[in-house]
């Protein structure tokens, strides 16, 4: 991606046209010569299994999505670029007048996204886009790029701060994917619930707070320990959290204390103090009561080193107390999980758009992999008190069923009726005509952080817990799950016998 003059609500864009994959471009050609352009097209982003082996994820990326599409266009360098690839047969891949018909191309598409920090789970769309094949076709690689990794990301940050229970901030910049993941990343991470994060372009970028402390070369930097703590104190006495385990944490924790009642004699306070090292748990217990027995009470403890929510929750149950948590590499990395899977799918088709949407369906060898047809939505369905009830999914042209019937994908047995709740529909306007509309409140990581921990509290304990959550309701509506299983059998019964 690269920087371009475009410009739209004076917001400056990426260039995304060419962050995809060749097949995109080989098949819009064919469509472009087959006359199939225009023709109009539905596709849905989804997921078929919760990451983490958890009970939902956090939807992230849709403020990267439409950045993207406000910065849709092929350049002539682009231009230039596809020209000079060779067929393998021999000859110019592409043909000079597609490549002009790119050159002039604008984006017409209709998006819709649920918000980002909405909780979501599988089988459901957070992404849905229609308009021409073409185009459509042409979006599919970058808004997968957009989403997957973000939603990966902000899900593992999600599940950090729940076994948190205090200020998480993210410290992955260096261990992350390169510098573009690790900025996507590190705004994921607020979204999913981080307080802040050490990135600090990001923070810039993105509109998030930026927190951090001292290194070991700091304390290295010095003569001894004691004179690196209070040249630190003495720079920010309003921000002084100190490393402790450079040497010795025991005797680090002494010094922090030295530095602290000096500090408090000048009418300053210490913060914290940070340990990197060790046995975390014991040292944050024996650190607490030290700090306490010298009068620091109001001194925080902060814990980082190779954290993730498993090592948290254990600290925790331990009976440490800590002020916050700092977290990187297994954050920004995801590590224990390294794509969500998150795939795009077409789902409907018709000539033009006074046409009736003629639905599609993908049947392969594998059960897991069979589609979900039509134009779809999802309805979120609430109990009185505001707890998550379900989710349906549902054809937007198509009536529903009147008892609120869901059904699982693939399941008739396991079945709910929801009729009767309060619902809201999750897919909300993303793009019209081929440009953002995605208000300012809704690109705010911190915004989407407030949703996220807002929808979290909704969610049962029981559909949060890290080791065998349980499963969350998501079914088709009624009338959906069955015309799709007579789709099903139909295309099945239309395939040539095994032998």
């Amino acid at each position: 991606m690269t920087e371009t003059p475009l410009r739209r609500d004076g917001r400056t864009t990426l260039a995304y046209a060419l962050l995809t994959d060749l097949y995109q471009l080989t098949m819009a050609q064919g469509y472009w010569e087959n006359g199939k352009a225009d023709e109009q097209a539905c596709f849905h982003m989804f997921f078929r299994d919760n990451p983490f082996k958890g009970g939902f994820a956090i939807a992230c990326g849709a403020a990267q999505l439409a950045e993207m599409i406000d910065g849709f266009a092929f350049s002539d360098d682009d231009i230039a670029y596809l020209a000079s690839l060779d067929a393998p047969g021999g000859g110019a891949l592409f043909d000079s007048d597609f490549l002009d018909y790119l050159r002039s191309m604008r984006l017409t598409v209709r998006v819709d996204a649920v918000r980002e920090g909405t909780v979501v789970f599988p089988m459901e769309p957070i992404v849905r886009v229609t308009g021409p094949i073409l185009q459509c076709q042409l979006l599919e690689t970058a808004l997968l790029c957009c989403m997957n990794f973000q939603t990966l990301v902000a899900t593992k940050a999600a599940r950090v701060c729940l076994a948190a229970e205090a200020p998480v901030a993210e410290f992955g910049l260096r261990r992350a994917q390169g510098a573009g993941g690790s900025l996507w990343a590190s705004r994921a991470a607020v979204v999913g619930g981080c307080a802040s994060t050490s990135n600090v372009l990001a923070g810039k970028m993105f509109d998030i707070p930026v927190s951090g402390t001292h290194a070991h070369s700091w304390v290295m930097a010095f003569d001894d320990e004691l004179e690196a703590f209070r040249a630190y104190a003495k720079s920010f006495p309003t921000n002084c959290v100190l490393l402790v385990d450079t040497y010795d944490v025991k005797r680090g924790i002494d010094n922090a204390i030295t530095v602290g009642l000096e500090m408090r004699e000048r009418g300053e306070r210490l913060s914290g103090i940070r340990i990197d090292s060790g046995d975390l748990a014991w040292l944050a217990r024996y650190a607490r009561e030290r700090l306490d027995e010298a009068g620091l009470t109001d001194c925080g403890i902060v814990l980082s080193n190779d954290l993730d929510e498993y090592t948290i929750k254990s600290i925790r149950e331990q009976g440490a107390q800590v002020m916050s948590w700092g977290v990187g590499t297994k954050l920004a990395t995801a590590y224990d999980q390294p794509s969500l899977g998150g795939v795009y799918k077409l789902s409907a088709t018709r000539a033009s758009a006074d046409d009736a949407w003629s639905a599609r369906l993908k049947v392969s060898e594998q059960s897991s992999k069979l589609t979900l047809p039509g134009v779809l939505d999802v309805r979120r369905y609430r109990f009185a008190d505001g707890r998550l009830a379900g989710d349906m999914v549902f054809d937007v042209n198509e009536a529903i069923d009147e008892n609120g019937t869901i059904i699982d994908p693939s399941d008739l047995l396991r079945c709910k009726e929801l009729g009767g709740l309060e619902y809201e529909t999750l897919l909300a306007p993303l793009a019209r005509e081929g440009e953002s509309v995605l208000p300012d409140e809704e690109r705010s990581a911190t915004a989407a952080r407030a949703r996220t921990i807002e929808g979290l509290r909704h969610l049962d304990e029981s559909q949060k817990r890290f080791l065998n959550p349980h499963s969350y309701p998501v079914g088709l509506e009624a009338g959906l799950w069955h015309r799709r299983a007579a789709m099903a059998a139909s295309l099945r019964a239309a395939r040539t016998p095994l032998r």
